[in-house]
């Protein structure tokens, strides 16, 4: 697993990539945001541990920059205390969020956390680089995109996560409560429901005819469910 850890103090990045590498972790360093995301565009990182305090680009505007492009796991680290900052940088896409000081056993439990509910949370099991179904619709878990007979969906990153999630169990049903977890974290505090409206947009896209979903099945009074079968 690979890992792309940002934040603007030495010491901090010395401490932490230590730690890292003694679980078996490749960790790329970086002192600003400008560097980060330079990097991130030129490699593929399993996670990113992101600072928001850094000079010039702050952490919050790399953070919106991947998410533009990629899915990729994001934990900020951070100073800022107040529950206002934690909901805004869990809003704008991170998916956890570790408040300093900290302790380094802290940060690797969070990272192997995130990673395993990226994986392998509920039996999903690992995740194949690209996967192709039936329906010629495609996923590449490499470069985070979505394909359907060859052109790219434009998808969210939140769409992208809800819709990779469904397509590993072809046929499972999913609650809301199991979706929000595995894409938002186990911690988050918002309405379920959310999931709702960002399975409408994500349908917008890739049903033929959005209002009789062929793809992305309601199972009533449970949840959804992903059919590798049916045509986009």
């Amino acid at each position: 697993m690979k890992v792309l850890l940002v934040d603007d103090e030495k010491n901090i990045l010395t401490v932490l990539k230590a730690y890292l590498q003694q679980e078996g972790y490749q960790v790329t360093t970086a002192l600003n945001g400008s560097i980060a995301l330079t990097l991130f565009k030129e490699n593929q990182y399993d996670l990113v541990l992101l600072d928001l305090m850094l000079p010039g680009l702050s952490g919050e505007q790399v953070c919106q920059e991947i998410r533009k492009i990629s899915a990729t796991p994001i934990i900020m680290l951070t100073a800022k205390i107040e529950e206002e900052d934690r909901i805004s940088g869990l809003q704008m896409g991170a998916d956890d969020y570790i408040s300093k000081p900290f302790s380094p056993r802290e940060v690797v439990a969070r990272v192997r956390a995130v990673l395993r509910r990226s994986n392998t949370d509920l039996g999903l099991g690992p995740v194949a680089d690209i996967t192709t179904f039936d329906n010629n619709l495609s996923i590449n878990n490499i470069q985070h995109e979505i394909r359907y007979n060859g052109e790219i969906i434009p998808l969210t990153p939140m769409e992208y996560k809800l819709l990779s999630v469904m397509a590993r169990q072809p046929g499972r049903v999913f609650s809301r409560a199991q979706l929000i977890g595995l894409v938002q974290g186990y911690d988050f505090q918002g309405d379920d429901r959310v999931i709702d409206a960002h399975i409408k947009k994500m349908r917008q896209k890739i049903e033929r005819v959005p209002s009789d979903p062929k793809i992305i099945v309601t199972v009533y009074g449970i949840g959804y469910k992903f059919n590798s079968e049916a045509e986009a």
